[in-house]
């Protein structure tokens, strides 16, 4: 080996890929292979502009390979985590969401990712790849995002974390975590900025057509409602408030309704769905507008009072807060023959 090809090599920061033991989906594989094509590419960028490469990259595990789609796809790990004594940065791909297999078939990954990070390494987590981040207990205390269809399923499971909705990436103490599915790729980018600079990772936003600085991950959220409790009254509520769109609904109503204390009701309702009343009401009417915006040529103001708005302003403001765009850009976004 060149001798100086070896002290660069040395130099280098280690980058490891993970590959689960168990809950690996075609997703596990889309992101492993994402990561790798990003800094690969911005190694490059650093080679064609005279700068040295930030990364060697590998795939580590635990077995020796595994297989996808009923042997389509083959991953081999380069090496067993065994192997690895120290790293700079984790990658952890998306995962499954049965909690009990994730954590139980991933308990060696889970003790190695938190040696490493004691030792100084910083980890970034893929969607629902926060699973696996989360149950090392490094998240504790500590902001958090993932895919939104996992939000309610994963405050159960980890009360402790901070879970930030609405944000795509999080960046705290060395942790980075993402939004939904193929999001993943806004946070390579942001990596590839903090690792390889702003020019580098303009270039992978432009190589990759991925768009660069994106923050918000809430106008591709679908709200459903979270029924999966076992609260009677709350569900009753849920159903009431549902099916009556059009009115002003107010949580002192609601609480008379049901003939409970106002504070009583608003504590067993957070309990049951994660949100206050006020915030289940909007998000109900809101995910109601989308839809009207997205199938229909009704303008603005019809579907605002449709949901019960007689004011713009608190509409436009209500429907930014959630989506993240006003709700004209939502129509013209999502319905081709909206009319402008």
């Amino acid at each position: 080996m060149n001798y100086f090809f070896l002290i660069n090599k040395l130099a280098m920061k280690h980058l490891t890929m993970l590959l689960p033991e168990e809950q690996t989906t075609l997703t596990t594989v889309a992101c492993i292979i994402g990561t790798y094509e990003m800094f690969i590419e911005a190694n490059a960028y650093n080679n064609e502009h005279k700068l040295k490469e930030v990364f060697r990259l590998e795939l580590a595990g635990i077995s020796r390979k595994r297989d996808f789609s009923s042997g389509m796809l083959t991953l081999r790990p380069h090496r067993n985590i065994s192997e690895i004594a120290k790293t700079d940065l984790i990658i952890i791909p998306s995962v499954a969401l049965e909690y009990e297999k994730t954590m139980t078939g991933n308990r060696k990954l889970i003790e190695w990712i938190k040696k490493q990070y004691k030792q100084g390494a910083e980890v970034a987590s893929m969607c629902t790849g926060a699973y696996l981040l989360a149950s090392t207990g490094l998240l504790d205390g500590k902001n958090c995002s993932t895919h939104w269809q996992a939000i309610n399923n994963f405050k159960t499971l980890y009360p402790q974390v901070n879970l930030k909705t609405d944000q795509l990436i999080t960046d705290e103490n060395g942790i980075y975590t993402n939004g939904g599915a193929y999001s993943f790729l806004n946070l390579l980018i942001y990596l590839v900025e903090k690792y390889y600079g702003r020019p580098a990772a303009i270039y992978c936003s432009k190589n990759f057509q991925v768009e660069i600085d994106r923050q918000s991950q809430s106008i591709f959220a679908i709200f459903a409602g979270q029924k999966t409790h076992n609260d009677e009254m709350i569900k009753q509520a849920q159903v009431f408030i549902e099916g009556n769109l059009h009115e002003k609904l107010f949580a002192e109503e609601l609480s008379l309704r049901y003939a409970i204390g106002r504070r009583n009701f608003d504590r067993r309702f957070i309990k049951a769905t994660g949100n206050t009343p006020l915030e289940y009401v909007q998000r109900v009417k809101i995910e109601f507008a989308k839809k009207a915006f997205e199938t229909t040529r009704k303008p603005v103001k019809e579907v605002m009072y449709e949901v019960g708005y007689s004011s713009i302003k608190s509409f436009r403001e209500v429907f930014r807060k959630i989506t993240g765009i006003p709700p004209l850009e939502y129509r013209n976004k999502y319905n081709k023959n909206a009319v402008i």
